[in-house]
């Protein structure tokens, strides 16, 4: 083999061996040690007890004695609620279950319905009705999906329209909640990225403590 080819190669394997200890070695052992150091909670994916704070769930069959399932929480946008319940007898769900997205297990993101989808009014018809059986007056955040379909967070709107649901099934005083909201809600991100907003598991978390 000509030396100049065997030059060529001899330089080729080393800037493949170079970049490969810079690059798939030593970078990301880098970021993973950095991430774990500063950022701990958060490169453990978030996680509680109870599950990732990043992550919406399904709250409507939580156990209240004497009331409708699901009142004696706090519970976030109709993602995997309601009509778009999960239902194992069928083995899929209908509307946006981000669970079961569009008949498909593990997708995510919303069914898309439009404005004038017949399936998309009486969805959110069978939501309001939900809400008012439990005594809300629901906002049109809780009879929404979110784009994504884990959407964790609800407003602070939200969380008050359902102090009475609440209320009446803790027997916890309305004032309570609506201060248990207010210490729970989380400014918008550096003072003026977003609007204010309260994790839904971290909301019933603070709950359980109260009660």
């Amino acid at each position: 083999m000509p030396t100049h080819l065997l030059v060529n190669l001899r330089r080729g394997v080393t800037v493949t061996v170079v970049f490969f200890v810079l690059l798939g070695l030593a970078y990301p052992l880098a970021e993973t040690g950095i991430g774990q150091a500063l950022f701990s909670h958060q490169a453990n994916g978030s996680m509680s007890k109870n599950g990732s704070t990043l992550i919406g769930q399904n709250w409507s069959d939580a156990a209240c004695p004497g009331h409708p399932a699901g009142s004696c929480v706090f519970q976030g946008r109709p993602d995997d609620l309601g009509p778009y319940a999960a239902d194992p007898k069928l083995g899929a769900a209908g509307g946006d279950n981000p669970l079961v997205a569009n008949g498909v297990r593990g997708g995510s993101g919303a069914t898309n319905l439009g404005p004038r989808s017949k399936v998309l009014v009486e969805d959110t018809k069978k939501l309001i009705a939900y809400w008012k059986a439990r005594g809300v007056t629901p906002t049109a955040d809780l009879v929404t999906t979110s784009g994504s379909g884990y959407d964790p967070d609800i407003t602070p709107a939200d969380a008050l329209a359902e102090v009475p649901m609440v209320a009446k099934a803790t027997g916890l005083a309305p004032s309570a909640l609506r201060q248990l909201i207010a210490r729970e809600t989380h400014g918008p991100q550096l003072g003026f990225l977003g609007s204010s907003y309260l994790d839904v598991l971290q909301l019933n978390e603070a709950l359980a403590q109260l009660r």
